[in-house]
């Protein structure tokens, strides 16, 4: 069985974001991007075009001085441009640290992403880890 395009689209980003590959995750977007974050912490919010989505990316990088892992448990399509990914992500950040689940929920549009809207397990507690 081969895998839908929109999902191979998305494992490819997750590859290159774990890889720190900002050139080819910035390939796999539309110019206007965008990444709605959930929560009210110095992330949160919708961070719009392609330049701010990969700073946003390098900022979770940063914040955690390259502890920041996504490990991928699954990918799920609809076959009309929406793609639904499950995470769990981990990081430390000063004396904290982060084991949470999440998901993101992807609009595709002429094969590259166009929309990102991010949940997770527990707002109060990301909000608590990048506040």
């Amino acid at each position: 069985m081969s895998e839908h395009p929109d999902a191979a689209l998305i494992r490819r980003g997750y590859e290159a974001f774990g890889a720190g590959d900002m050139e080819t995750m910035g390939t796999l977007m539309t110019a206007d991007v965008i990444h709605h974050v959930p929560g009210s912490n110095p992330l949160s919010g919708h961070h719009k075009g392609r330049d701010a989505v990969l700073d946003l990316y390098r900022r979770l990088g940063e914040e955690t001085k390259g502890t920041f892992r996504v490990e991928l448990h699954a990918v799920l399509v609809d076959g009309r441009g929406h793609v639904m990914a499950f995470h769990t992500a981990r990081g430390d950040r000063g004396d904290h640290g982060i084991e949470i689940q999440g998901g993101l929920f992807f609009t595709i549009v002429g094969g590259k992403i166009s929309d990102i809207d991010e949940c997770t397990q527990d707002i109060d507690e990301e909000d608590r880890f990048w506040g």
